[in-house]
């Protein structure tokens, strides 16, 4: 299952399988993100949409008793070939969770270097990268008198755009959300939503969500997961118009899920 041809993929999952010990969560999972396009993930709790995306970037195997299987090619390149650094990966893909997690003892601005500091690299002008992530984030005009306030000092909604930038600041080549606004009222999420959209021409976005109007609003491709397998995936439109398969449609209806 694949989007169109003629749109050039970032990433490709290939038959890829994930555990949790012996729970076989992704059951030989192939589909592609779409080069600077937003692909939405949707299905029912536990379908293993947050398993995938944690696989693209291999943040899975990090879970004692995780493993996966299948091939994950990044600009043609299998991030799980012999020799590949996990580490240089996941600068490479970069990962925005569920809950903001900024560093509660960091303010803002060093929060935003946070990644940096931690893959021990510099960069010549610290200031003017955490403005630029910053304001790619949308978080600039809000902060910009309090960069040496505590992180946490934030609203919910300024976490996870604060989480954002500090993401940003690693130069990313594609960004996975999971959930990034389940905990966010909703002028916080409609900031993240419009966030998502500013992003989409320069990063590769996967979003994980349980809003199928976000993923209607927000997404160019939508891939429905159920029971660990992929039951269906193509352009936003046409999934939540006229799906092909008989499940996706009962998902999208609320007849399960």
């Amino acid at each position: 299952m694949e989007a169109d041809d003629d749109k050039r993929y970032k990433v490709r999952a290939i038959d890829l399988h994930a555990w949790f010990g012996t729970s076989h969560s992704l059951k030989g999972i192939t589909m592609d993100l779409v080069d600077r396009h937003v692909t939405a993930i949707i299905g029912p709790s536990g379908c293993g949409k947050s398993t995938f995306i944690r696989c693209l970037n291999r943040m899975h195997e990090v879970v004692s008793g995780a493993r996966a299987e299948g091939t994950v090619l990044l600009d043609g390149e299998n991030i799980y070939a012999s020799g590949i650094d996990a580490v240089l990966v996941r600068r490479r893909v970069g990962m925005v969770f569920q809950k903001p997690n900024p560093f509660p003892t960091m303010t803002i601005r060093d929060n935003v270097l946070a990644g940096l500091k931690l893959n021990g690299l510099r960069t010549r002008d610290p200031d003017a990268l955490v403005e630029r992530c910053l304001r790619q984030s949308a978080l600039w005009e809000e902060v910009k008198e309090q960069l040496h306030k505590s992180g946490a000092s934030l609203s919910g909604g300024q976490q996870q755009r604060l989480c954002i930038a500090r993401t940003l600041a690693l130069e990313p080549e594609v960004i996975l959300m999971d959930e990034p606004c389940s905990a966010l009222d909703p002028i916080a999420t409609a900031k993240i939503e419009e966030l998502i959209h500013e992003l989409r021409g320069k990063y590769t976005i996967a979003i994980v969500t349980h809003s199928m109007q976000q993923a209607a609003r927000v997404s160019d491709f939508t891939a429905f997961f159920y029971l660990g397998e992929l039951i269906e995936y193509g352009d936003t439109d046409s999934i939540f118009t006229k799906p092909s398969n008989p499940r996706t449609e009962d998902y999208l209806t609320g007849r399960f899920g």
